[in-house]
């Protein structure tokens, strides 16, 4: 490790930014609801071309799952909450959704129930393409978001909650990342994963900032951060709380796996660490290898700042 440096406490947690509304796209706008246009969400996921805009009449959508190829899109929800209920429903065995377009922007949705016969089923199955997700929720699914590893895709997540999702196999996880270029989530949510992560990240480049990681008393979580392949990774003004019902003795953890990825830089900054672990446990495992740590501002608190080291490099 290059470096290694410790400075000062945070105070506060800073959330709740907000974002502008993005205007309807180029193409045609679809409406979906009782009286609308379309009836379902398949049939205008079907009948959407590059540039289009889908919107969504608030309320329940069940097995309404869908495929979404295309290279430009903007998807909404529209008059309050669309709740899609996968209700035993999965798009090509995967999850509610499958995306595998260029530019596609999500708002407004909340993802619940999604299984597959893998074990991996998901709200959203992300496989190529740039998605934007903003102001959804992901309940109850073996994975809120499940990606592909495809090296030009791009995710970015904000103002989004992720809770209780996970087959409790210790292999699906909130939110699961793969080997991806970029991932960016802010001011977002992620609560009592079942068995799995929090957040976990192979992307050659993670941005986490000002989110809530936290597990109830109740929750049953592993690591609230991990980061098995290393990559540029900064995490700033993050709140992270693990319970004491958690699977894991670790936090936060970077480069288990090893650093396939040319650069490996983690940055931790102005965080707040809460370990309620009974027996104690670290706030931050680093696997040896080439790459730098820098670490400014983080607060540690709970039962493992006296009972176990609190970090392990």
């Amino acid at each position: 490790m290059k470096a290694l440096q410790r400075r000062g406490f945070c105070a506060a947690l800073a959330l709740g930014a907000g974002a502008a509304v993005r205007a309807a796209g180029p193409g045609r706008v679809h409406e979906v609801g009782p009286g609308r246009q379309f009836a379902t969400i398949a049939q205008a996921a079907r009948a959407a071309r590059d540039g289009d805009t889908v919107e969504v009449q608030a309320g329940d959508y069940h097995a309404d799952v869908a495929i979404w190829p295309q290279r430009q899109l903007l998807l909404r929800a529209v008059g309050g909450r669309v709740r899609l209920l996968a209700d035993g429903a999965s798009a090509e065995g995967k999850g509610i959704w499958v995306v595998r377009g260029g530019d596609i922007r999500v708002e407004g949705f909340d993802f619940e129930g999604a299984r597959a016969a893998s074990r991996n089923g998901a709200g959203i199955r992300f496989e190529k393409g740039q998605l934007t997700v903003v102001d959804c929720g992901f309940r109850d699914n073996e994975n809120g978001i499940l990606t592909a590893s495809d090296r030009a895709a791009g995710l970015v997540i904000e103002r989004s909650l992720f809770q209780g999702n996970g087959a409790g196999d210790g292999q699906s996880h909130n939110l699961y990342v793969g080997r991806i270029a970029a991932l960016t989530v802010t001011d977002s949510a992620f609560h009592d994963a079942r068995g799995g992560h929090l957040l976990k990240s192979r992307a050659a480049r993670s941005e986490i900032h000002r989110n809530q990681l936290t597990d109830s008393d109740a929750g049953q979580s592993s690591y609230e951060l991990e980061f098995p392949n290393g990559g540029l990774v900064h995490a700033s003004q993050n709140r992270l709380r693990q319970g004491p019902g958690t699977t894991n003795s670790t936090m936060v953890s970077y480069g288990a796996e090893g650093y396939p990825w040319p650069e490996n830089r983690l940055v931790l900054r102005d965080n707040v660490l809460i370990d309620d672990r009974p027996a104690g446990g670290i706030y931050l495992r680093v696997a040896p290898g080439e790459r730098e740590v820098e670490l400014l501002g983080n607060r540690l608190e709970g039962a493992s700042r006296t009972r176990a080291r609190e970090l392990a490099y």
